[in-house]
């Protein structure tokens, strides 16, 4: 008794798990002041079947999440912080990501197939090729048709998988992306789980009309990453250069739905992992900054990370990456610089076709996520965009968001939405720190990355052209 009269009262706490690509996360907000009280990460294993396949064990992933959970919980009562206050929990996710289990047993039919994953490039070509004029854009969805998105996973599966295939037979399979299956395993799985999800995620399956806000029987019989999203409103925008129209949010059964365009970049943040895992020239994300600043330049030398094709603006899944412009001084620090160069070049090219596409030039960008510690990459992206950076000082702001969206649900609400009762958010505003002259110098920079962008396309053309094997060097140069 006397513990429990020691627990701290904050008023309603709201939760949220944000079930990421490399790690899951548990993060407990006060939902009167949008503090972030405690949290737990814990990092999620990928495999590599075969080159181009990615894939995830989605028991491990159900497991993250409830480790996360447990130890969040853990902190909270070590900071006499009531949790039976938590009144609610949302959830952000990785979103393409596809799952397929047996609705009786609970247990996963297949590993989940990441949203990287390019095992599915004949299924896309062919359903391109059946299209009129081959246009790989489809108005219902506002998406490319393209390897990243859940349908032609989905597809693979029914064709490869002979569990899935009796499963979907005998009606016992269930289909969703990470969102459907931790809910469904978190409200009772076998025993009258609920199989769910929202427009956000639906509008990313190629199986949803945006338009109708439904499933679209039509569709349905088809059988870390960098994510740039600018609010459209309450109607659809179609891209005409190279973007996704998605659904932002709808916050109520009987609210509108906001649409939003979107640029997605298959490699940021997994490029840090990549010069550190795989080539072994950086220990962490922290070395990465201080190599880059040692240097302050790439020297010449431009990277291309498309290790899972390129996505905005250019949906070419058979592109591979480069590294190019090397010379004899060229060392490990320039090419760390050229890693974060990178990032922000692709920023680049999606910020100008989602301007190209509203007609409204964008005055300021604003960034959340692990990559925006990195003060040099933030810097580098504020001068290369030539419009300010603006972070906020507490990252977390994808998880706060379903937090808040969860505590503002009807039959919680926990939480106001409205604009009088928000807190206003610190931020550190990186301002770009270039004369005329400079900016010059920066789009002049963006060129040749533009030029080494073309020849990883050229380079796939040629390969698909001549059967030529990747990683041997074509005949011709472009």
């Amino acid at each position: 008794m006397a513990a429990s009269s020691n627990r701290i009262t904050l008023g309603p706490l709201v939760a949220a798990i944000d079930q990421g690509t490399s790690s899951t996360r548990f993060l407990v907000f006060n939902s009167k002041t949008a503090e972030l009280l405690s949290h737990h990460q814990v990092e999620i294993r990928q495999s590599f079947p075969k080159e181009g396949w990615v894939e995830e064990d989605p028991r491990e992933i159900l497991q993250s999440v409830y480790e996360c959970m447990e130890r969040t919980c853990e902190k909270l009562t070590q900071l006499n912080i009531d949790i039976s206050n938590i009144k609610a929990i949302g959830v952000t996710n990785q979103r393409e990501t596809t799952l397929v289990w047996d609705r009786r047993t609970g247990e996963p039919l297949y590993n989940a197939i990441v949203w990287l994953d390019l095992r599915t490039q004949s299924t896309v070509e062919r359903l391109i090729s059946k299209t009129p004029g081959r246009n790989k854009n489809h108005l219902k969805t506002g998406l490319p048709i393209s390897t990243y998105f859940s349908a032609v996973k989905l597809r693979w599966l029914l064709d490869n998988v002979p569990e899935v295939r009796e499963a979907v037979e005998s009606n016992r399979a269930l289909f969703g992306t990470v969102d459907s299956w931790l809910i469904w395993c978190l409200t009772g799985g076998a025993c009258g789980g609920v199989h769910c999800t929202d427009v956000t995620n639906a509008s990313r399956t190629m199986l949803f009309n945006i338009h109708t806000l439904n499933w679209d029987p039509e569709l349905c019989r088809y059988g870390t990453g960098c994510f740039l999203l600018r609010n459209t409103g309450s109607k659809p925008v179609m891209s005409d250069h190279g973007l996704l129209t998605t659904v932002a949010y709808k916050l109520g059964r009987d609210k509108p739905a906001c649409y939003a365009l979107e640029g997605s970049v298959a490699i940021a943040g997994a490029v840090v992992r990549w010069l550190q895992d795989n080539l072994g020239i950086i220990g962490s994300s922290e070395e990465l900054e201080q190599c880059a600043a040692s240097v302050g330049t790439s020297y010449g030398c431009y990277f291309v990370p498309a290790f899972s094709g390129l996505y905005a603006p250019y949906w070419e899944p058979s592109a591979r990456g480069i590294i190019c412009g090397l010379t004899q001084f060229t060392n490990k620090n320039h090419v760390a610089f050229a890693a974060l160069e990178a990032v922000c070049f692709q920023t680049r090219e999606i910020l100008d076709a989602m301007n190209q596409d509203s007609g409204i030039p964008l005055s300021q960008l604003q960034v959340d996520g692990g990559m925006t510690s990195n003060r040099l990459l933030m810097q580098l992206q504020a001068d290369i965009l030539c419009i300010p950076v603006v972070k906020p000082s507490m990252p977390e702001t994808t998880a706060l968001g379903a937090a808040m969206a969860a505590g503002a649900a009807e039959g919680v609400s926990v939480w106001s939405l409205r604009s009088e009762d928000l807190n206003e958010a610190t931020c550190d505003k990186f301002e770009p720190q270039i004369n005329p002259e400079g900016e010059q110098t920066h789009r002049t920079l963006h060129t040749p990355y533009t030029h080494c962008v073309k020849v990883c396309v050229w380079m796939c053309v040629q390969r698909a052209s001549s059967g030529t094997p990747a990683g041997r060097k074509p005949s011709r140069s472009p």
